[in-house]
């Protein structure tokens, strides 16, 4: 009787014994692997399975070792915690307070940028929110931001993490996916870039109507000025123009260029030289603020130089790293390798690369990927039970019972997560979650990277959401817990309360679900840029067919020459593979 019972309903039992064991405590990775080893034993005790079931695991298991997208993980990692304990986000924050302090509301709309900076560099919400907690949290404090815009504005922009590239959500995201992690990013370039003018429209709209709230800085606080007592805005103005005019003037000359160096015409895409002309750019603003610097012809003012320094070698590092990833220069692990070491190059050129941080940084990026590691084995043994057992047929037709097809499937899928968002790590839903709904998805005709951006919209949401969002345990972590004394201005700030922080961040979850709802009537935001047509002539047609075909006579000499030049007839060495050895013993075992 038990046995019928357990044999009619095993997909269920299993599920939801993979959710009493998470609910329990249980560590996330061990509690996967168990419910799937227990699950498939008893299947095949059940006769549900076959004996060698378990005969390929180890396969799967190489195989997520051999998978060289998930080392883009600890790169990433590895080029955020290096540019976070350099202190670049003091030098950005301090910057960007100088530019914009001397209006309402200016102060957050620094926090907003340096966050989306940081965002971009680092990819984890964590330390953006902590570091920014630190560093941001005591300046608004001081010269008398209300509490609740204070810390919404500082896990908001630490949030930004989950849409913005490159985000570890979304590397993981487009793996479980089985899409490009570059059409990802791609991909979550528009919907990030809106919530962050979202952000700033909202800061602005209500520093206009609640002046109070977000006042300017006192003047003793803006120090950046000239000689004269100038603020140095209109030398740092002069520059902006005249490196935007050399970065249009590269974008019309890009092909011309490019055709001269490479002897034959180029044309490339709009994307390419849009990313080409904002690196010329950039760069020329940085040579033109070392060479005034160097020479002391005080062409520019101290402001735009401190600008120029704090901003622009980082934002050159994220322009390379992603901008290689979006033209298909470079895969996202070259790209992550090559941020790491930009980071650890501008560390060092800043003098601020010691062996403590550089230790702290490889110690918190090796933990990082040994979690994720055993995240990810962990559910390939889940998963592979839960495919033995069609569990993907059990998934897709509870999704049947919901009405609205596509649209309604999408919602529904974004009310889950949402709140599965507030209790478990992305990473958990990425491995547990994702691959049990993408068969569904893909079965709908559904997306795969609009699927992906939505999903990883609506984690940013309830990483928002009160009173379990992640972000805002990271801000309560290290916000004041009692009154204390500004080593500054001398007075005595008040503690922030949890239910401040819990009302700051509602104002901008409204603008998440807003963001979140755009996406989903919109989804050429998403995918409008990605799937791009090659339109040829009549005569490049003709030409390609009338190609000479290669000499099949010749190439056959050529393979029998050499065996190796042959796909076919290759042998490969065993010696140093493991999955071949491993193979090779069972197909040999008796």
């Amino acid at each position: 009787m038990i046995a019928t019972f357990i044999t009619d309903y095993f997909v269920p039992i299993m599920f939801l014994s993979l959710i009493v064991l998470l609910l329990t405590g249980f560590p996330v990775a061990f509690g996967l692997a168990a419910t799937g080893l227990v699950f498939g034993v008893l299947g095949i005790a059940l006769e549900l399975f076959p004996t060698n079931l378990f005969q390929v695991l180890p396969l799967r298991i190489f195989g997520i070792m051999q998978n060289e997208t998930m080392l883009a993980i600890p790169f990433f990692t590895l080029m955020g915690i290096i540019l976070e304990r350099s202190g670049m986000a003091e030098d950005l924050l301090e910057t960007m307070g100088q530019l914009f302090g001397a209006v309402r509301g200016g102060l957050a709309v620094s926090v907003v940028l340096v966050g989306a900076l940081l965002a971009a560099s680092t990819g984890v919400t964590s330390a953006v929110v902590i570091s920014m907690g630190l560093i941001s949290l005591p300046v608004m404090l001081r010269y008398g931001y209300k509490r609740e815009i204070a810390s919404g504005v500082i896990t908001a922009s630490g949030a930004l993490v989950q849409a913005l590239p490159p985000s570890l959500v979304l590397i993981v995201m487009a793996d479980q996916l089985g899409r490009s992690v570059g059409d990802m990013y791609a991909a979550a370039l528009g919907p990030g870039l809106l919530l962050l003018v979202i952000y700033i429209v909202f800061i602005v709209v209500l520093a206009l109507l609640r002046p109070s709230w977000m006042p300017a800085l006192p003047e003793q606080a803006r120090s950046q000025t000239t000689a004269t007592g100038a603020s140095g805005r209109r030398s740092l103005g002069m520059l902006v123009l005249v490196c935007t005019f050399i970065g249009f003037t590269w974008a019309g000359l890009h092909n011309e260029v490019m055709a001269q160096v490479f002897s034959k015409p180029a044309h490339a895409p709009s994307d390419q030289i849009a990313i080409t002309a904002l690196i010329v750019a950039s760069l020329s603003a940085l040579l033109f603020a070392s060479v005034n610097r160097v020479t002391g012809w005080g062409l520019l003012s101290h402001l735009a130089e401190r600008f120029v320094f704090a901003l622009i070698p980082p934002v050159i590092l994220i322009f390379l790293v992603l901008g290689t990833i979006f033209l298909g220069i470079a895969t996202p692990t070259e790209g992550g390798a090559m941020g790491a070491i930009g980071a650890l190059v501008l560390a060092l050129a800043r003098k601020r690369l010691t062996w403590s941080l550089l230790n702290q940084a490889l110690e918190n990026t090796a933990k990082l990927a040994i979690f994720v590691m055993f995240i990810l084995i962990g559910s390939t043994v889940f998963s592979f039970t839960f495919s033995a057992a069609d569990g993907h047929l059990w998934v897709e037709h509870l999704f049947d019972a919901i009405p609205g097809g596509e649209l309604g499937f999408v919602i529904a899928v974004s009310a889950i997560i949402f709140v599965l968002g507030m209790f478990l790590d992305f990473f958990e839903i990425a491995f547990i979650v994702v691959p049990l709904l993408t068969p569904v998805a893909n079965s709908l005709g559904i997306d795969l990277i609009w699927f992906g951006i939505v999903i990883a919209l609506v984690l940013q949401t309830s990483f928002l959401t009160p009173p379990f969002g992640f972000a805002l345990l990271y801000l309560r972590s290290v916000a004041p817990r009692s009154d204390y004394i500004d080593p500054v201005s001398q007075q005595t700030i008040p503690r922030v309360r949890t239910q401040q922080i819990w009302k700051g961040s509602a104002y901008f979850v409204v603008l998440q679900l807003l963001v979140v709802g755009i996406v989903i009537a919109y989804p050429q935001l998403v995918t409008g840029g990605l799937h791009k047509t090659v339109s040829l002539s009549e005569e490049e047609i003709l030409l390609q067919l009338n190609r000479p075909a290669p000499d099949l006579d010749s190439l056959d000499a050529r393979r029998a020459d050499d065996p190796l030049s042959n796909p076919f007839e290759a042998q490969a060495s065993s010696d140093h593979d493991p999955m071949a050895v491993l193979l090779q013993s069972m197909r040999s075992s008796p």
